[in-house]
């Protein structure tokens, strides 16, 4: 009021972390601060503050994600965390999930397991995704960590039989997860089930959805028994009838999948099916109109709903959906159509996650009213408002609809769009504005998919993304941009994008070096479907320290061979680079030609 104008507030690096060497703060309270600390990047800041913070985090550490199987090798991790109560690993590219990346590619378990599994003596939790493990893989983890092991999740992984599951079942009696879903095991027989029933009395959560594995009713019913928290089962086919008795003794079960009515309109033989009263998670296999209204008596307690695997048409999704007004997740095909997603819409509004998956292009379960437009989607984003993730394939979508998504989703973080190819016509392309828009008001978007058709986004568009993308940090793009220059303009807007994958694009591969080095926190990138040459050699503009670059050739032999309407795998050229502390792999294929260390 004197006019005298404040002291500036002087907070020097001493005072900010109590000293030049922790001053007053006790090694405990930093510690207990540390505990709280949970995001990896808020972690990585704080360990950079000075060497004792770094310590800290180092022994204070209890889970790490390694995001690629070679970005560090497993001695080093072990060396800078030792203390590890939780460990996820990533292997192969998430491409493999489409058959785009050859079965002997690599990302096997075995160096993570053999040297990692006796050192690290807190480890009560693994995950592996996409990676090649073995039985013996599986007898070494079990030898080491047997006795502490809680958590096993084994996600979209290959190589081993149910004589290793076997041997886990029997050897950790502590677990209470063991998931793998998706994963290619050698069926053996069921008896580790059976095994599981009795040596893991405490198993909460047990997934072998998607697997083809053998069920026996009678093995599941003695797991329901013995297992009195078991809260979530996932299962391969099994008639729905054959777990009556399982059904009965599983009290405590809230989610369940699996299920499959073999055979439709026999109405009679699935009467006696009653499910747990706390069941709130639901996917059943093969379901009709027929067989629906098994689900009527409890639709309205469930909170989670997985349809893609279902014979309903557009009618019974809103006949069904209607009846769900409290659904937090919803899975379904497209041939829930436009007005069933308007049902969803009006009646979903807790929703927070939706997945719209490809349907039956030929016909068959397809009908009239399904397939997805920007009709069904701009219902979704007025109605439901509290959406954080969208995933849909879409035959038609327009600027508008993608507006209407950014002024209406907040709470969006991860965002991702796939046009089809069955409409000659779409309405509204290039999509750039309404991309713009989206990007601007979904201002909490960290993962962004879109892909597109030939002409679906300019360069224009592809700038407005770079210019609007400064906190997402994985992005997948395919058919975008016109020119090497829309490419250019992109990458110098990602300044904190840290995961890029990109698909039928039009650019060269100089371009695509120099849109990498533009990119400061990319750590890894992958690249497939553009102007490649034999040899790769303007791909060694970006090679610089720690930044791995390996290149496929492309396979003129296979250039006219066609596999599901796609050009066959090997005949187009990938890229594959990314930053590591491990250096060059030792284990690559020979389709991969490693150009960075060479």
């Amino acid at each position: 009021m004197g006019g005298e104008a404040p002291e500036p507030r002087r907070l020097t690096r001493a005072l900010s972390i109590g000293g030049g060497d922790g001053g007053w703060v006790p090694e405990e309270m930093l510690h207990l601060v540390m505990g709280f600390v949970e995001d990896p990047r808020d972690r990585e800041a704080a360990s950079l503050v000075c060497r004792r913070w770094h310590r800290i985090d180092a022994l204070s550490r209890k889970h790490v994600t390694v995001p690629f199987c070679y970005a560090v090798s497993p001695a080093r991790l072990l060396a800078r965390f030792p203390r590890l109560e939780s460990l996820a690993v990533k292997g192969k590219p998430r491409a493999a999930m489409y058959g785009l990346i050859p079965d002997d590619w690599g990302a096997y378990a075995r160096p993570w397991v053999t040297e990692l599994a006796a050192p690290l003596e807190c480890l009560k939790a693994l995950q592996l995704r996409r990676m090649v493990v073995t039985d013996d893989d599986l007898a070494e983890l079990v030898r080491a960590r047997g006795h502490m092991l809680q958590e096993l999740k084994l996600d979209k992984c290959t190589g081993f039989s149910t004589d290793g599951l076997r041997l886990v079942a029997r050897s950790c009696r502590s677990l209470r997860t063991l998931f793998l879903e998706e994963c290619q095991i050698v069926d053996k027989g069921s008896e580790w089930i059976r095994e599981l029933a009795l040596s893991c009395p405490v198993l909460a959560t047990l997934n072998f959805h998607m697997t083809e594995l053998e069920v026996m009713p009678a093995d599941l019913e003695l797991l329901a028994k013995n297992c009195k928290s078991l809260i979530s089962l996932k299962i391969s086919d099994c008639d729905l009838s054959d777990l009556i008795g399982f059904f009965q003794f599983a009290t405590s079960l809230e989610e369940f999948a699996g299920g499959a009515f073999n055979e439709q309109g026999d109405l009679a033989k699935y009467g006696n099916v009653k499910f747990p009263s706390r069941l709130c998670s639901l996917g059943l296999t093969f379901m009709g109109t027929n067989e629906m209204p098994i689900i009527f008596p409890f639709s309205a307690i469930l909170k989670k709903l997985d349809l893609q695997y279902t014979f309903l048409t557009t009618e019974d999704h809103c006949q069904l959906i209607a009846k769900c007004p409290n659904l937090i997740v919803l899975a379904v095909r497209n041939v829930i159509g436009d007005r069933g997603l308007g049902v969803v819409a009006d009646t979903c509004k807790k929703l927070q996650r939706l997945r719209i998956e490809r349907g039956d292009d030929e016909g068959g379960v397809q009908e009239e009213q399904g397939g997805v437009s920007q009709v069904g989607l701009t219902a979704i984003a007025v109605g439901c408002r509290e959406l954080e993730y969208i995933a849909a394939y879409v035959s038609d979508i327009t600027n508008g609809a993608l507006e209407s998504i950014g002024t209406f989703c907040k709470k969006l973080y991860d965002f991702r769009l796939v046009l089809l190819d069955r409409e000659e016509r779409i309405t509204d392309l290039p999509l750039d504005n309404g991309v713009r828009a989206l990007l601007r008001g979904c201002t909490k978007l960290r993962r962004f998919a879109l892909y597109l058709r030939p002409g679906g986004l300019s360069d224009v568009g592809l700038g407005y993304i770079g210019q609007c993308s400064g906190n997402i940090q994985y992005m997948l793009l395919g058919n975008v941009g016109e020119t090497d220059d829309g490419l250019i303009r992109f990458a110098l807007g990602c300044v904190n994008l840290r995961k890029l994958e990109l698909r039928s694009c039009c650019f060269s591969e100089r371009a695509l070096a120099l849109a990498m080095l533009h990119m400061p926190a990319l750590r890894y990138a992958w690249v497939q479907g553009y102007k490649a040459s034999q040899t790769g050699r303007d791909l060694m503009l970006m090679a610089r320290p720690f930044w791995n670059i390996e290149f496929t050739p492309p396979n003129p032999d296979n250039a006219r061979l066609v596999e599901d309407g796609e050009p066959c795998v090997d005949s187009q050229a990938q890229i594959l680079a990314y930053y590591s502390l491990a250096g060059k792999r030792l284990d690559c294929p020979q389709s991969v030609v490693p150009l960075y260390p060479a």
